[in-house]
């Protein structure tokens, strides 16, 4: 069983929302880039344009989405419109 976790974008936010994630995204990565040393995140990537289509991750279990969400700094800094987190079982080939 895997999480998917979803941060959407607000379809209402001033376009000067992309400099504030482009401000807040080198610690972002880097919480990404230590979180994922613990193996918990597999996969995780921003839709055609972030801004307005918002962003996913697949996580191996719903303790570590939630952990990775409350403390990833876009959710500190109120960067992240709405929260979706959905358990997710798929078909493996």
């Amino acid at each position: 069983m895997y999480y998917v976790t979803f941060y959407h974008a607000d379809p209402n936010a001033d376009p000067s929302i992309m400099d504030r994630l482009r401000e807040v995204y080198p610690r972002h990565r880097a919480y990404l880039d230590e979180f994922a040393k613990g193996g918990q995140v597999w996969m995780i990537g921003t839709f055609g344009d972030p801004a307005t289509q918002g962003s996913m991750a697949i996580f191996r279990s719903k303790d570590a989405a939630e952990t990775f969400y409350e403390s990833d700094p876009f959710n500190l800094e109120g960067l992240i419109y709405r929260f979706e987190l959905r358990e997710w079982n798929p078909l493996e080939f």
